[in-house]
């Protein structure tokens, strides 16, 4: 029996892979699509499979399919690249995350200096509540295929240690006592294998198994514009230019929307899906 053969995907580190259809069911299904657009997509995808084919054009294609049926699945379905596209100024990627961690109950502050033991430490956020205070390093990368290394854990639990113990100089009662890596892409698995040895926590789009980043942003139901079908790169700019951000607050910029020149009937779309984003 002659066995089939397998289309390769380019991953966006440049290697390649065999196409895995349950890889792309699971990444649809996480988004919130149903079974019957599921498995419709997929068939319509492998019967345009070469190799080849990048993984971002598999990714477009899908998320091509699933705005074609109206669901809010198609905006969650772009997450990843919405994050990438909220780039390092504007709406940069340590205060999303502040948003992200105040929206599970801390206190957050993005940007601040602490004295460590040694030296002074330039510190992306800190996020604290009753019982745990924690600091986190923000590695965002504008291009998928980059990951966060072993240098970039060794040098963030470097920092813990001269930090761990300290108080915020606020409060006098948070006492740090953890420390995140956090990124927008991947981890190396050595970075991954050091991180577990010292006690260092990860947080990336895939990782770790049991809550990644893209689980806890779709908990919090904090998204950002840039994840919106019904705007244009264009517009998405506009709106980050002008701290506009995060869809939950969309209905309370009408006034704002007008006068950046919007039309109403835009502007109700606009909120439409971001409403329905965050509620789903």
């Amino acid at each position: 029996m002659e066995t089939e053969k397998k289309v390769l995907v380019k991953k966006a580190d440049g290697g390649t892979e065999a196409f895995d259809r349950a890889k792309l069911e699971r990444s649809l299904r996480r988004s919130g699509a149903t079974e019957d657009s599921v498995r419709e997509i997929v068939a319509h995808i492998e019967t345009e499979l070469y190799d080849g084919i990048s993984t971002r054009e598999i990714y477009r294609h899908a998320r091509v399919l699933l705005k074609k049926q109206g669901a809010p699945a198609a905006a969650k379905y772009s997450l990843r690249r919405a994050l990438f596209d909220l780039g390092p100024t504007g709406f940069p990627f340590e205060t999303f995350l502040a948003e992200l961690f105040a929206a599970d109950g801390y206190e957050t502050k993005a940007g601040i200096t602490l004295r460590g033991r040694c030296v002074e430490h330039e510190v992306d956020l800190v996020a604290y509540k009753p019982g745990r205070c924690l600091i986190a390093e923000a590695k965002f990368h504008a291009n998928p295929g980059l990951k966060s290394d072993l240098q970039v854990a060794l040098y963030t639990h470097a920092r813990f240690e001269d930090l761990k113990g300290a108080r915020l100089p606020h409060s006098a009662s948070h006492p740090i006592t953890d420390a995140y890596l956090i990124t927008n892409t991947k981890f190396t698995s050595v970075a991954i294998e050091y991180a577990a040895c010292v006690g260092l926590r990860l947080l990336s789009w895939n990782y770790p198994p049991e809550r990644t980043l893209q689980d806890a942003i779709q908990e919090a139901g904090i998204y950002p514009v840039t994840a919106l079908s019904t705007l244009s790169g264009r517009e998405k700019r506009l709106l980050l230019g002008r701290g506009m951000a995060l869809c939950r607050d969309m209905p309370h910029w009408r006034d704002a929307l007008r006068s950046l020149g919007f039309s109403t009937a835009k502007i109700e779309r606009m909120i439409a899906e971001s409403v329905n984003l965050c509620r789903n």
